[in-house]
């Protein structure tokens, strides 16, 4: 991986896994998902999209990440405002998800955030053959196993996290 610019710490998680996930450079342009999945030809229902939620009126503000099937639509108000356990959240600022995952908005995955952030996977990425992630930049998606998800203490696999359209 010398020759790719990633993240140290989406690096790092990613050398735990060798033959379970493969890097896939892209151009920036084209790093939103359904522009990615035009460009490059890759399934939308394949496709997995990193949200970062936010509490509202609550201080200290508390976050998760939820990764949904791109196919499909984060049950914000529903599951997630329950597992959360808050009367009142939103999807993170863009500024407020580059501040608290070094990652802008079209690059987020799940891989690389803090320890203090649950990670909740919808079951239906886990049905999935593969899932294209954001990696860490606009300039690089990653094809992985969903398998992988299983590997982390902090990552919970929901059923319902999302609806379809």
């Amino acid at each position: 991986m010398s020759e790719i610019e990633l993240n140290k710490s989406i690096s790092s998680v990613l050398d735990r896994f060798e033959g379970k996930y493969e890097l896939i450079k892209i151009d920036p342009e084209f790093a939103d998902t359904i522009d990615f999945c035009e460009k490059y030809e890759f399934p939308l229902e394949n496709s997995g999209n990193t949200i970062i939620v936010a509490s509202k009126k609550i201080s200290p503000v508390k976050f998760c990440a939820c990764l949904v099937r791109a196919s499909t639509r984060l049950d914000v108000n529903g599951m997630v405002k329950k597992l959360m356990d808050v009367r009142r959240l939103s999807f993170a600022t863009p500024d407020q998800t580059t501040e608290l995952t070094g990652m802008m908005v079209g690059g987020v995955t799940p891989f690389g955030l803090p320890d203090s952030i649950d990670v909740f996977v919808d079951q239906s990425v886990m049905d999935l053959d593969y899932v294209i992630i954001g990696g860490g930049s606009r300039s690089y998606k990653i094809k992985a196993d969903p398998d992988i998800f299983n590997e982390f203490q902090n990552y919970k696999i929901i059923d319902g996290l999302s609806k379809n359209e």
